[in-house]
């Protein structure tokens, strides 16, 4: 899926992308990782941001539902009519809701928000209450964006290329995610359908050497699968 600005978007996504291969790779030694390839530094974005829109894999449009599951977990994934402003920044607030046998397990307030410019949306932290047996009982990996060191990362890529990589969090000591897009070309198959012409991402953490796990988006509709959970609806919220 093109952007709707046509070749002049296409021409403005790859001078970003050029922008963020030639920027600070200096990952290893600011967030105590193996090596200095994963792209960390966005502040070139910061201007251009807004708290609504899609890119052809994140839709950040209020309403808008994910639901994935397995036979015993799920995760709901709604996008709030709601905003809060981070690092200087108007975010959109995104609740995802995890539950395991049926029993609510964590309820995260996740904060995003998208370029005008180039289509990218970015992440700028996340609020957690972890349950256990109905009662709150922590808030482990919450992290914002300008607080404690804390800065924004990149959830996905306005024009995605193969092998990219890039931090999704900048958290040190908290959330260090990063993401490499090792596939541009996946089929899927989920309860909510077959998706073809997906973007596959391995991810990883510096805090949690060895640790990988695998994320599939569709275009048009976003996550679809998450290691073991796959799509079962999307959509606006009834």
């Amino acid at each position: 899926m093109k952007s709707r600005n046509g070749v002049v978007s296409l021409v403005l996504a790859g001078l970003f992308v050029g922008a963020l291969t030639a920027s600070l790779r200096h990952a290893a030694g600011a967030a105590g990782g193996d090596d200095a390839s994963w792209t960390n530094d966005f502040s070139a974005e910061k201007a251009d941001l807004t708290d609504t829109g899609r890119n052809p894999y994140f839709v950040l449009e209020p309403g808008f539902v994910l639901e994935l599951a397995d036979d015993d977990a799920r995760l709901v994934i709604t996008v709030l009519d709601e905003t809060r402003v981070i690092d200087g920044v108007t975010t959109r607030v995104v609740e995802e809701r995890e539950s395991e046998g049926g029993e609510l397990v964590e309820v995260s307030r996740n904060f995003f928000a998208i370029s005008k410019r180039t289509n990218s949306v970015f992440y700028f932290g996340e609020e957690v209450d972890i349950y256990k047996h109905g009662k709150i009982v922590g808030h482990g990996g919450a992290w914002l964006s300008g607080e404690k060191g804390a800065k924004y990362g990149l959830a996905m890529p306005g024009q995605p290329l193969l092998r990219g990589r890039y931090y999704q969090e900048l958290a040190p000591g908290v959330a260090m995610d990063r993401a490499e897009i090792v596939s541009l070309t996946e089929t899927l198959k989920t309860p909510a359908g077959e998706m073809t012409n997906c973007l596959r991402t391995q991810e990883s953490s510096p805090l949690e050497p060895g640790v990988k796990e695998f994320k599939t988006y569709a275009p048009g509709i976003g996550l679809i699968q998450d290691e073991s959970l796959k799509l079962v609806r999307y959509g606006k919220a009834e």
